[in-house]
């Protein structure tokens, strides 16, 4: 959002209410079930359905006629990232379905037991997340590619799906905050009106050191795993996987990744299995699409209510009074400023559930709180990818837990406490503004 466009949008709390309302019904109902020992308790209230009220309600807070306020929100769900999204849930589910219905999971498991020692599991999935969100610069793809082939080791071996789910979706967020093609770094650099190599420079002293510790942390959790015996497989089952993991690093399209994806399992299944004919293969695209259709219309809808939150100036509101707060920190102005950016993105991001959103909304006044605070703008860009991967990776209404969750039956309340990547990232950027560090010369 451009200042010119915060200028004109008049704050208010209220137009914050109908979110406020989605997470009380989803995850309150998630939490009763839990605490009567519901089997599946997040899944007892479908999140697309706890979402209508809270539409319903937007709509009803909106100052504007109601065929203006259906208007605006249609136009929030049918944002160009949301489509990408839309289509990036349903072309992975697709390629998930028909890799494993073919044996391609399975296989590519099998590959990587007789290659790896079951405790390099869990630091391998996240370091080969971590390479090709490097690669893609995006989270989603990563995940779309790499969570079945993680939950295909969880089911091999003794490790839990949650813990090797965990480690992908780690991974994904620590490329995707350091990819230079990532959509997050160039939203951040643009904002801050800086170069993609110095925040590079900054962003790396702190996401590097909390990539280590994670993967030490990997390390020791699965050192008492037990070694498991590999059974044979079919190499060719796993050209798919190899593609996708290759093709990542060329910089194609993440749609165009995943139909090539689609293409060669599809062709590999025909030509290896005799029972796997045409109408399988149609059969396993369209129960991959169905399998994300849930999570696809969720993350349209939630567009759609954050369009009508943001026009209605309730992140305005949020974003003026976390500003105003940071004039109430005593302990340093650099400091003090530092925090209070980091809380715009923070609060940016759990309203609207997309770290590049998050960005764009918080980063004209970031860079009056950099002003005003004398916060270097390559610290400011930094932190605002930092904390904005940080949140998106553990807020379970976000595309990327959503869509993880989704191919491994998982619930995304669950799976938040296992991110450990973003919580190590947070602890890192917290002691990196108490203690102002990194120290570089250029900053």
């Amino acid at each position: 959002m451009s200042a010119h466009t915060q200028e004109k949008v008049q704050s208010n709390a209220l137009a914050l209410l109908p979110l406020l309302v989605f997470l009380i019904i989803f995850l309150g109902s998630g939490l009763y079930h839990s605490m009567i020992g519901t089997e599946f308790a997040f899944y007892q209230v479908k999140a697309p359905v706890a979402a209508i009220p809270a539409v319903i309600l937007a709509l009803l807070l909106y100052k504007q006629k109601l065929n203006v306020a259906i208007e605006e929100f249609l136009q929030g769900a049918s944002h160009p990232n949301l489509i990408l999204m839309f289509m990036v849930f349903m072309l992975a589910g697709a390629f998930a379905s028909v890799s494993s219905t073919i044996g391609s999971v399975d296989a590519t498991v099998q590959l990587g037991l007789s290659l790896i020692s079951a405790e390099f599991v869990l630091p391998m999935l996240f370091i080969i997340a971590a390479f090709i969100a490097t690669a893609m610069g995006t989270s989603m793809g990563t995940i779309a590619a790499c969570a079945p082939i993680a939950f295909g080791f969880a089911q091999a071996t003794e490790i839990a799906p949650i813990y090797a789910i965990g480690a992908v979706v780690g991974g994904a967020m620590f490329g995707d905050n350091l990819s230079m093609i990532s959509d997050t770094t160039i939203a951040a650099t643009r904002s801050q009106n800086v170069e993609l190599r110095d925040k590079f420079r900054v962003n790396i002293w702190i996401a590097f050191p909390a990539a280590i510790m994670t993967l030490v942390l990997y390390i020791f959790m699965s050192h008492q795993a037990e070694a498991i015996q590999s059974k044979p497989y079919d190499i060719w089952l796993i050209l798919p996987y190899l593609a996708v993991f290759f093709l990542a690093f060329t910089r194609l399209h993440v749609l165009a990744v995943l139909m090539i994806g689609i293409i060669l399992s599809g062709v590999i299944g025909l030509i290896e299995k005799p029972e796997f004919d045409l109408l399988k293969l149609n059969s396993s695209i369209y129960d991959g699409f169905v399998g994300m259709f849930e999570v696809a219309l969720l993350s349209m809808v939630l567009g759609g209510l954050s369009t009508l939150m943001q026009k209605e100036g309730g992140l305005q509101w949020l974003i003026q009074r976390i500003y105003s707060l940071t004039r109430l920190f005593k302990f340093g102005k650099q400091r003090a400023g530092e925090l209070g950016i980091s809380f715009l993105v923070v609060f940016s991001n759990l309203f609207v559930a997309n770290n590049t959103v998050a960005i764009i909304l918080s980063g004209d006044m970031a860079r009056e709180v950099a002003r005003e605070y004398g916060v270097d703008p390559k610290r400011s860009a930094a932190l605002l990818d930092i904390f904005s991967c940080v949140v998106q990776g553990i807020i379970p209404y976000g595309a990327q837990l959503l869509l993880a969750c989704s191919i491994a039956k998982l619930s995304p309340v669950e799976l938040i406490g296992n991110i450990y990547y973003c919580w190590i990232l947070a602890v890192c950027a917290v002691l990196a503004i108490v203690f102002h560090y990194p120290r570089l010369k250029t900053c």
